[in-house]
Parts: structure tokens; C-alpha cells; sequence
């Protein structure tokens, strides 16, 4: 085994702004320039407090240069004769890191003379009447590798079970496991020692080690312990349970037979104080068991551990476990039952929690807890109402009408308890909010009949306090298109003639302007007050004092105040409004002076508005379409054509209805998508699964809990290819680093595993020379980092090596690792040569994932967003859809736009395309293209992709991404 490839088990900051120190002068400062005399006269030799000092900082220096590659052979008897005899508790540790990193062997194998020295301090140290030196002693003995230095250690070792402290006994547990593991020869009754010793022991941390080396060495008399205890369970440690718990995981899951004796303990641990061995409990008993009564005592559990933990990751991990336990269709139906306690984490003030228990809900929600479900909701859109303490109350606020939303589209009963309560959030301030709650009643009102009367009646009460002119004219559109009596439509008219003030809004806004008062508003007669006068008489005064408001604009009705500001799309919005109702109100009243008396009112309201948008008053004038509308809507209303009133009456009610029923078909494909992929049939003469033979995505829920922690915490989970044991390198790319006429040949495998890319070179020697010192020497450009440099070589004449670099990603941008390889030839005198490596250019692909967002959050992230990068489409593609595709492949990015609004043809698309990294960054993208026809059939697309972020680099990378895979290449 080459040093490289020695396992490290210290790593050591080093800062490298000065030179090593020469041998020699660590020698002096270790030795303290004693004389041999010195130290056979008096042994340990008498120091001063200096000379240790000097000793810890020349040891100090000696462990970093031996970390880093020196050899200094010369130094150990030093060490031994100078420091090792000390009994200063900093150099004794530093001696712990010493011994375990110098080399203990000659070039040969053997073990070095001075070595039986060093055993036989550390003999001295494992009686140390101090229980800290014996604990550290007996940790440094688990890294020791060379089974002759411990067979003299060995009744020493055994000794310390027996010590006092629970410190020492733990340690020594510790050690007598690894040396088991490693040189059973040593201690072969080890399993049977540490049985008797954990029968006797008390504390709970000696009890942990020596249970967990039982499960290991010796599972038979693990399980005879735990037998002898199982009623015990209880009262341990959280430490011990949680062993406990992975010997039941394991023996189970090994034999199966064992359930019935062991699913008990399982139960009780649910009861535990300690939240982690909760944790691992629930998780161990759904793999056990698929009973009903298991699954509910499971998911209670994870509920409990989810309200009472503070920590927020915490909580988001546990969900994720009910998540996955809804996932699956028997446990479906017993996690139904627990909707309502699922709910209580609506108390955590956290977003992301929040979010993903209503989604939890929601998917779990049925005929028999919908009504539960909404009264809740209620009452936290209810709590939600004026309170701004917390930034996230909009955003939660938002949440809370979505999910009302959903439920009372796929419950329809419910809909009338919800639809009051929504609709108070028209008038709110957060537009996000009140936007759904408008998209939430157009549905309801066009899908349930029943529910018109009462929606109009609510809309009518709430309309004159909407604030933001968005919503303004929604309510505007559903007033107009559903407004059927007559009452309804005069009381339409008097809230619009209420919100626009007085008219005509040109003449009374001059008149303001000018200051003609109006004695009903304007003027007020103050209280009399008595002046004294300069002749020191009495003088009553009444005053008319002008009261003009200071803040004009808030006592402007509302609608008149968005005309004002210059928003005139409300104007054509309105002009529809009116030309509906005033056709229906012409259809309901036979009496023709009423007809005209209404017409002439609507053409009023439009011709002041027309008048007021060409005049010099609104802060914007009335922009030609607005104007065009309008000016539609007078002659409509003027003429009263059976045609005209079809269109305005009839289809645009279709449309919509058209528009829900889409909407409608394809949230129930995705549904049927989401079903299926879940309820997995077992057909006969499906093929059986070997574990071994398995890959991990195929397999069920008796994956090893244990293993699929390890890999998540390695961030193999993301990746399909990375948990699949069948990937080889085989099926990645390498990179030639270097030509093959080079005296050193180099190419690298690039592993990319979410923050970190691992560099794995071969570097092969070409020549018939012997290259020392060869070192691979990298840089980085973009936001990479190279961890530690590779360590220098010597290579044998046409030998080859292994040489792995670690480099860290801090951000999604593309980056580029660049550098060379330098080396020395043997017996040459020249300067170093150099072979300047080939550039590797780190794809911004392996960070970038697909990811889904609502229409109105891609357009806030649009508004947002300060970077954006334009690209010109330059293809040799000929069809839309299919560059489409090419482009969402090329960038793992997914379509937001949905199918059905990109089927067809008509010569041009536009799509939205919407991605994150794992770094949590947005990308958005919006693809604009055409096909030219008048350059004939075969002319390739043309347009633009328009690409924005928050961070520059985002942009432009995914920008360079798009450019370099454009062109479709021909196979």
C-alpha cells in the first residue's frame, strides 16, 4: 500500500507564508541542546517552563512537516529521549497525533527498534493514575495499526475495563474492538469478555459501546442481552435505545421470523424522550410491519416529533418521511384519519413547513374530513386578517386561499362556507392574495349555479373598498358576465356611477382644481369664536374655513382615482361591463323610456371617460386602444344588434368555460399520472427481483434504512446514475488532459456530485526515465475551489498512477480547471520540466434540475430579476416544437406553458421555461420563435431566448449553454 493510499485520519490546517525549518534546529529546540550527560544523569531531565514551550512549538512543526510529505528520520530518538518522558498534558497530545502519523516500519515491513520505547511508555501511560491520559491513550491505540506494538499493550488494555471512571471504560471498550476487528489473534474472546462486562456495567455510554461492538462482532449474544432486558428498554439511554434499535432493524430484516419477538420493544421506544430514537423507531416499524395500527402509531409519532422540535429542518425531514409514507397506497387510507393532527404544524410561523403540511392535507383529504379540513383553514385565514408581524403572513395568507381553493373545486359542497370568507380578501393589500381569491370565484361562479346569487351579493358588498386596480377589474368582468336580474344589474350601475364620483369628471375636476367650493363637502361653518380686538372690545367671528382636503387623492372614490393616475385599461374593462348589462337590462325591461334611460346613462359613464383620457388631467393620457374600445362599446350600445349582444352575452362565457374545462382535464391527466406512478400492480409473470442483482430505484420499501442515510448524506440520491450500483466509469466521458507523444500522458474522469467534483487522473509515465517530485498542479477559474494539492510522485520508467483532486462549487456558473504537470528526471541536472494540461470545462448542467412555479411567480421572478442575457436563435432545426425539445434537453429546463397551448400551427411560438440549482438559484427563460415561412419549407427557426436571473453568472452561462447546443448535430 502506497503512502497515498494510508488512511488519514488527522487533517491539519497549515498556513504556508513561511519556510520549514532545517532539521538541525528542530533538533536543537527538541533536545534543548542537552548533553547525553544531562540526560543519564537525571531522567526525565529537569526543564524549565521555556523549554517545554520551545518543545510544543518544535513538535508542532515536526507533525506538519511529516503531514505534508517529509520523511525525517533522524528526529524520532530525539523525540523519544526529549519530549516522550514529559508529563505536560499539551505534549502528550501532540505525541498521540506524532505516533500515529510517522512511519513505524523500515522499508522492508519490520517494525523500528525505537518503537518497543514508545510501547513501553504507553504501557506506563495505560496505568497512568490519571483517567484522562488513560482515555486519550486508549483512543490512539483504535488508529494503530501494527499488531506488534499492541500484543505487549494487551493486559494493560484489559486492565482499564475495570477502572474506575466511566471515561477509561468506554475508551477501552472502544479499543478492544477495533484490535478484535483487526487482529483477532490478539484477544479472541473479546465477544464473550465484553458480554460479561456489559451485564455488570452501569453507565450508559460503556453500556452503548459495548452493545454496539456486540451487534458487530458477536449478533447472537447481542440478542441473548438484549433478551434478558427487552422489558427494560425503556428506561436506558437514548444512546443505547438507538443501538438497540438498528440491532432490531437488522435481525428482522435478516429473519424475518424474528418480528414477532422484537415489533413490542419497537412500540415502547415510540414513547421515548429522546426525539432521535422516536425517530428511528418510527421509521424501523413501518419497514417491519404494514398493519394499519403500526402505521398510525408511526405517523403519530412523526406528527408529535413535528410539533414538539423547534429546529425547522427537523420538522421538513420528518414530513418528508409522512410524505413517503402517504406515497404508498395501504398507507393512505390510515393517514386520512390523521389530517387533523397533521394540521397542528400550521402552528410553526415557518413558510416551507407550512407549505408542505397543507400540500400533505390536501393530498389526503376526503369526503369524510373535508368539513374539518375547511373549518381549520377558515380559521387561520381568519387569524392571517390585519396581522403583519411576520414577513411571510402575505405569502402564508396566499397558501391558505389555494388550498381553500382546491378543496372546494374537488368537494363542491363546501364551496359556500368558503366563498364568504374569501371574498373579505378582495379588499386586501396584498394583490398576490386577493388575485387568487378573484381566480377562485370566477371558477366557483361559472361552475356552480346554485352559488351566483350569493357570490354577486358578496362581490357587490366588498367592491367599493378593492384597492388594487388589478382586482378592480376582475370584479368589474364578473359582475358584468354574471349579473341576471335586473335588481343586480341597477345595483351594479350604482356602485360603478358610487366609485367614479361625480360626473362629468373633466367639468367637477376643473372646478375643484380652481377651488369652487361645494357647500356640502367642502365648506364648513367652524364654532363661533370670541377675539378681543385692539380696543379691547369683544368681537365674534364665524368662519366659512375652505376645508380642501390635504391628501386629495385618498378621498377620490377609487375608480375615479385610477383614471386620474392614467390607467385607462380599467376604463376599457368598465365600457365592457357596461355594454353587457345595459344589452341584458335592454333584454329584461319592456319599457323603452327605462331602456333608454339606462343606454344613455352607460354612453354617459363611457363619453366622460373618453372626454377625461384626451384631456391634460390623468398623469398618463388614454392610450389608442383603450380608446378604440371604448368607442366599440358606444356603437354597440348605440346600434343594439342581436349579434353584438351573442358575442358580449354568450361567448364570452364559452371562452371561459372553455379555458376551466381545459384546466380542468389537465390537472386530472397529471392526477392520473401521479396515480398511476403510485399504485404499483404485481403482476404473475412479473420477473422477481434479486437484491443483489437489483438497482436501487427498483427496489421497494425494504431498502436498508441505514445504507439510504449514508447515501444521502453523501448526496448520491440525486443523481439516478450515482445510487446505481450497476454505473461504472464506463459510462462517463474522459477527459485527454494531455497528447500522446508527451513524455507524461494525463486524462481525468470528472465524478460531479452536488458541491463537490472529484478529479480522477491517471497520469502515465512514457519515458524510459524515472520522473520524481511529478506533481500535478491545478487552478480554477469561476466559483471553484481547489481543496488540498495533490501530493508529489515518483514514477518508474512506463508506470502509471492514480492522482485525485477534490474541487468545491460555490455557485451555478460554468467553470474551467486548468494546469499542468511538472516533474524532475532521475539524474539530470536541468530545471524542472513542465506538460501544460488540456482545459476542463465543468458543465453548468450537473447543477441545474427542473423545477414547476405558478404563472404569477415566474412573472414576479421576471419582474425581479435584474440579469438577463438575449440569444439569438441560430439553428439548423426546421420544426418549433421539435426545437423546443432540443432546448429543454440541452438545459434541464422544463416548459411551464402548457402542451395544449403549444399544440397546433401557426408559424411562431412562445414558451416559458423555468429551472433551479442546487444551490437554490432560479433560472427563467422565455423562448420566442418562428419559422419564416417566405424563405420556403426548409428554412431553419429564427427568433430570440431571453434568459433571466438573479446572479450574473446564472445568466450568461446558461446563455453560452444555449448557444454551444443549438444546432442539432446529425448522427
Amino acid at each position: 500500500m502506497t503512502a497515498a493510499e494510508n488512511v488519514c485520519y488527522t487533517l491539519i490546517n497549515v498556513p504556508m507564508d513561511s519556510e520549514p525549518p532545517s532539521e538541525i534546529s528542530l533538533k536543537n529546540d527538541l533536545g534543548n541542546n542537552c548533553d547525553m550527560s544531562a540526560f543519564l544523569t537525571s531522567f526525565p531531565p529537569p526543564l524549565e517552563k521555556g523549554d517545554v514551550k520551545l518543545k510544543t512549538e518544535a513538535l508542532k512543526k515536526v507533525i506538519i512537516m511529516i503531514l505534508n510529505g517529509e520523511k525525517l528520520p533522524g528526529l524520532l530518538m530525539t523525540i523519544i529521549r526529549f519530549v516522550l518522558p514529559l508529563q505536560d498534558h499539551t505534549i502528550k497530545k501532540l505525541l498521540l497525533v506524532f505516533w500515529e502519523i510517522v512511519p513505524k516500519t523500515t522499508p522492508d515491513g519490520r517494525l523500528l527498534q525505537e518503537m518497543i520505547l514508545v510501547c513501553d511508555a504507553y504501557r506506563k501511560d495505560l496505568q497512568h493514575p490519571n483517567e484522562f491520559i488513560r482515555g486519550s491513550t486508549l483512543r490512539f491505540l483504535c488508529k494503530l495499526k501494527e499488531a506488534e506494538l499492541l500484543e505487549p499493550l494487551m493486559p494493560a488494555i484489559r486492565a482499564c475495563l475495570e477502572h474506575r471512571h466511566s471515561y477509561v471504560r468506554r475508551n477501552a471498550v472502544l479499543a478492544i474492538y477495533t484490535i478484535y476487528r483487526n487482529f483477532e489473534h490478539l484477544i479472541p474472546d473479546a465477544p464473550e469478555l465484553i458480554h460479561d462486562f456489559l451485564v455488570n456495567e452501569k453507565d450508559a455510554s460503556c453500556k452503548r459501546n459495548a452493545f454496539m461492538m456486540l451487534i458487530h462482532a458477536d449478533q447472537d449474544r447481542a440478542l441473548d442481552y438484549l433478551s434478558t432486558c427487552i422489558d427494560q428498554v425503556q428506561t436506558f439511554g437514548d444512546i443505547l435505545q438507538l443501538v438497540i434499535v438498528e440491532l432490531i432493524y437488522k435481525v428482522c430484516h435478516a429473519n424475518p421470523s424474528e418480528r414477532a419477538r422484537f415489533i413490542r420493544c419497537i412500540y415502547n421506544l415510540l414513547q421515548s424522550s429522546s426525539p432521535a430514537v422516536k425517530y428511528e423507531a418510527a421509521g424501523t416499524l413501518v419497514t417491519l410491519s404494514s398493519a394499519p395500527t403500526a402505521i398510525k402509531a408511526a405517523a403519530q409519532c412523526y406528527i408529535d416529533l413535528i410539533i414538539k422540535e423547534s429546529d425547522n429542518n427537523v420538522k421538513l425531514i420528518v414530513l418528508d418521511r409522512l410524505i413517503e409514507l402517504k406515497e404508498h397506497p395501504s398507507h393512505e387510507r390510515v393517514l386520512q384519519d390523521l389530517v387533523m393532527d397533521i394540521l397542528r404544524v400550521l402552528s410553526t410561523p415557518d413558510l416551507e413547513v407550512r407549505k408542505k403540511t397543507l400540500q400533505l392535507a390536501l393530498d389526503l383529504v376526503s369526503s369524510r374530513n373535508v368539513e374539518e379540513l375547511v373549518i381549520v383553514l377558515k380559521k387561520e385565514v381568519i387569524k392571517t386578517n390585519n396581522v403583519t408581524e411576520h414577513e411571510d403572513t402575505d405569502k402564508y395568507r396566499q397558501l391558505l386561499v389555494r388550498t381553500l381553493h382546491s378543496c372546494s373545486v374537488r368537494f363542491p359542497d363546501m364551496a359556500a362556507n368558503v366563498i364568504p370568507v374569501l371574498m373579505e380578501f378582495l379588499s386586501d393589500n396584498n394583490e398576490a392574495a386577493a388575485a387568487d381569491v378573484l381566480e377562485f370565484v370566477r371558477e366557483a361562479i361559472q361552475r356552480f349555479d346554485n352559488l351566483r346569487p350569493l357570490i354577486v351579493e358578496k362581490m357587490l358588498e366588498v367592491f367599493h373598498a378593492i384597492k388594487s386596480v388589478k382586482i378592480y377589474r376582475g370584479a368589474l368582468w364578473i359582475l358584468g358576465e354574471y349579473c341576471s336580474t335586473k335588481e343586480d344589474i341597477q345595483s351594479v350601475m350604482t356602485e360603478v356611477r358610487r366609485s367614479l364620483g361625480e360626473i362629468p369628471i373633466v367639468e367637477s375636476e376643473i372646478k375643484k382644481e380652481a377651488g369652487e367650493l361645494k357647500p356640502e363637502e367642502e365648506v364648513s361653518v367652524g364654532p363661533a369664536q370670541k377675539l378681543v380686538t385692539e380696543m379691547g372690545t369683544y368681537a365674534t367671528q364665524s368662519a366659512l374655513s375652505s376645508s380642501r382636503p390635504a391628501k386629495k387623492e385618498e378621498d377620490r372614490p377609487p375608480l375615479r382615482g385610477f383614471l386620474l393616475d392614467g390607467d385607462f385599461f380599467v376604463a376599457a374593462s368598465l365600457a365592457t361591463t357596461l355594454t353587457k348589462i345595459a344589452l341584458r337590462y335592454v333584454s329584461l325591461v319592456q319599457e323603452k323610456k327605462k331602456q333608454n334611460s339606462f343606454n344613455a346613462e352607460a354612453m354617459l359613464l363611457m363619453a366622460t371617460i373618453l372626454h377625461l383620457g384626451k384631456s391634460s388631467l390623468p398623469k398618463k393620457p388614454i392610450t389608442d386602444d383603450d380608446v378604440d374600445r371604448i368607442s366599440l362599446c358606444l356603437k354597440v350600445l348605440s346600434e343594439c344588434s342581436p349579434l353584438m349582444n351573442d358575442i358580449f352575452n354568450k361567448e364570452c362565457r364559452q371562452s371561459l368555460s372553455h379555458m376551466l374545462s381545459a384546466k380542468l382535464e389537465e390537472e386530472k391527466l397529471s392526477q392520473k399520472k401521479e396515480s398511476e406512478k403510485r399504485n404499483v400492480t404485481i403482476q404473475p409473470d412479473d420477473p422477481i427481483s434479486f437484491m443483489q442483482l437489483t438497482a436501487k430505484n427498483e427496489m421497494s420499501s425494504k431498502e436498508d434504512q441505514f445504507q439510504l442515510s449514508l447515501l444521502a448524506a453523501m448526496g448520491n440520491t440525486q443523481r439516478k446514475e450515482a445510487a446505481d450500483p450497476l454505473a461504472s466509469k464506463l459510462n462517463k466521458v474522459v477527459t485527454q488532459l494531455t497528447g500522446f507523444s508527451d513524455p507524461v500522458y494525463a486524462e481525468a474522469y470528472v465524478h460531479v456530485n452536488q458541491y463537490d467534483i472529484v478529479l480522477d487522473v491517471l497520469v502515465v509515465n512514457q519515458t524510459s526515465d524515472t520522473l520524481q517530485n511529478c506533481t500535478l498542479e491545478l487552478a480554477t477559474l469561476g466559483d471553484l475551489k481547489l481543496v488540498e494539492k495533490p501530493s508529489p510522485l515518483t514514477l518508474a520508467p512506463h508506470d502509471f498512477a492514480n492522482i485525485k483532486a477534490n474541487v468545491k462549487v460555490a455557485s451555478t456558473e460554468n467553470g474551467i480547471i486548468f494546469g499542468n504537470v511538472v516533474y524532475d528526471v532521475s539524474g539530470a541536472a536541468s530545471d524542472r520540466n513542465c506538460v501544460v494540461l488540456s482545459d476542463i470545462h465543468i458543465d453548468i448542467m450537473d447543477y441545474i434540475q427542473p423545477a414547476s412555479c405558478t404563472d404569477a411567480e415566474f412573472r414576479q421572478m421576471w419582474a425581479e430579476f435584474e440579469w438577463e442575457n438575449k440569444v439569438t436563435v441560430n439553428t439548423n432545426i426546421i420544426d418549433l416544437n421539435e426545437y423546443l425539445q432540443h432546448i429543454l434537453k440541452s438545459t434541464n429546463m422544463k416548459c411551464l406553458t402548457p402542451e395544449k397551448a403549444l399544440s397546433g400551427y401557426c408559424g411562431f411560438m412562445a414558451a416559458n421555461l423555468y429551472a433551479r440549482s442546487i444551490f437554490g438559484e432560479d433560472a427563467l427563460a422565455n423562448v420566442s420563435i418562428e419559422k419564416p415561412i417566405h424563405l420556403g419549407p426548409e428554412a431553419p427557426v429564427t427568433g430570440h431566448i431571453r434568459i433571466r436571473a438573479k446572479s450574473q453568472g446564472m445568466a450568461l452561462s446558461l446563455g453560452d449553454k444555449i448557444n454551444l447546443s443549438q444546432k442539432k448535430t446529425s448522427l
